[in-house]
């Protein structure tokens, strides 16, 4: 693939991120660091600054072929065509391995349902894996079976046209009945497995967020993400002083009503198909240990 540099200054990493559907950062520095991007016919470095009209050329390796175990797992399969799926995932499910997880992952639950009919953009570790949701948040996850539906998802995630909405429970009461967190998100400077709002090496973030119900104590609330970043609700959550309940990293230390991860549950999916170009709308009622919670809030209110 070949594009065309349209703004002076920018990191090469960077560039490839925003213009080459389907890669994220991470995976544009990959790519870079495995010779696979030249600028103007030469290698590229990730932190080249690039001019006006340099030409930038890169090639997506074939995926490779990897030993993970096909795992046979009840998977709440909420829609499926010839394209893609989408998954109602449960709280504590890995989507991907990684070290402590290779085995019991959602990754291993679609290669033993679907095999080879997945797509390989996203690499061998996550074959159909368009977007991921945190461990301990439940609900709804796109998966591509070709790397057509993925090219198409990936750009409407890139230009915010998939909706997302989450139903989460915070701590703490609101004034207002809705409003908007826009801050940016990058990584913590002393923990590197948490996020932050920060203006150092971070990335525009916005969530909307309504009031569904009042609790003593806590708020039943509904968040749309206007962007998709790395625990972008949690942490908006924590930074404006309503941590999600159950959140031991972002918010209190302590379990309460018997959590002790975070009670956020993805619970609307809206986006175009890629072949049909028609809009499709996928919901996920709330969970049973959403209902639990809310159960024992109507008795302490």
């Amino acid at each position: 693939m070949i594009l065309t540099a349209d703004i002076s200054g920018e990191r090469l990493d960077a560039f490839l991120a925003r213009c080459a559907v389907g890669l994220s950062r991470s995976a544009a520095q990959k790519l870079i660091e495995e010779g696979q991007v030249t600028r103007n016919g030469k290698p590229g470095k990730k932190n080249d600054k690039l001019n006006m009209g340099d030409t930038i050329e890169y090639t997506i390796p074939e995926p490779k072929e990897v030993d993970i175990v096909a795992t046979q797992m009840q998977l709440d399969i909420v829609y499926e065509d010839d394209d893609l799926l989408v998954i109602n995932k449960p709280k504590g499910l890995v989507v991907h391995p990684a070290a402590g997880h290779q085995d019991d992952t959602l990754v291993n639950g679609l290669l033993y349902a679907l095999g080879d009919d997945l797509s390989g953009i996203n690499g061998e570790l996550r074959p159909g894996i368009v977007h991921r949701i945190d461990k301990d948040t439940s609900g709804l996850l796109a998966v591509a079976k070709n790397d057509f539906a993925h090219t198409f998802l990936a750009s409407q995630l890139k230009d915010h046209s998939m909706a997302r909405t989450y139903e989460a429970i915070v701590c703490g009461s609101f004034r207002e009945d809705s409003g908007t967190v826009d801050a940016p998100i990058g990584r913590h400077p002393s923990d590197r497995k948490k996020m932050c709002v920060t203006e150092r090496n971070s990335k525009h973030a916005v969530t909307h967020w309504e009031v569904v119900a009042r609790y003593r104590g806590y708020t039943h609330i509904r968040c749309k993400l206007e962007t998709g970043r790395t625990h972008q609700i949690r942490v908006h959550m924590a930074h404006i002083g309503h941590p999600i309940l159950g959140d031991t990293v972002y918010g209190r230390k302590k379990p309460e009503l018997g959590l002790s991860s975070q009670c956020l549950h993805a619970g609307a999916l809206c986006f175009t198909h890629p072949r049909t170009g028609r809009p499709v709308m996928v919901f996920a009622p709330l969970p049973q240990y959403f209902e639990d919670v809310l159960e024992k809030l109507k008795k302490i209110s």
